[in-house]
């Protein structure tokens, strides 16, 4: 059983800096394509930043130079540090992941993942 959790998230100003961490246990032999969408009230959940099995990164436009997605394979453990927030940026975050390596897909489309975290909120004020 593949189970995701995130924590980091909180409440920052404007201008501040926030890391997220997500945690995968079970299959840990398995190394995963992993991500980070997020949706505000009202709205629909968006990719943020993507990271596949190879280590090809993507970032949604909106987020390119503010925010920087890793990841460690030993642990299958996924970070999104997140520079300059904005109240754009409020939002509840999600973690997702997939033992498939998504050679040639756009890692930002939530159906290619099957495994989902319970999200972590953050809430950035002006």
């Amino acid at each position: 059983q593949v189970r995701l959790v995130e924590s980091g998230g909180g409440s920052v100003q404007a201008g501040g800096s926030l890391t997220l961490s997500c945690a995968l246990s079970g299959y840990s032999y398995v190394s995963y394509s992993m991500a980070w969408f997020r949706q505000a009230p009202g709205k629909e959940r968006e990719g943020v930043a993507g990271i596949k099995r190879d280590g090809v990164t993507s970032y949604a436009d909106s987020v390119k130079g503010r925010f920087a997605v890793s990841k460690d394979n030993a642990k299958n453990s996924l970070f999104l540090r997140m520079n300059s927030v904005q109240p754009e940026d409020t939002a509840m975050y999600y973690c997702a992941a997939v033992t498939n390596d998504l050679y040639g897909l756009d890692s930002l489309r939530a159906e290619f993942y099957n495994y989902w975290g319970q999200g972590t909120q953050v809430t950035v004020s002006s």
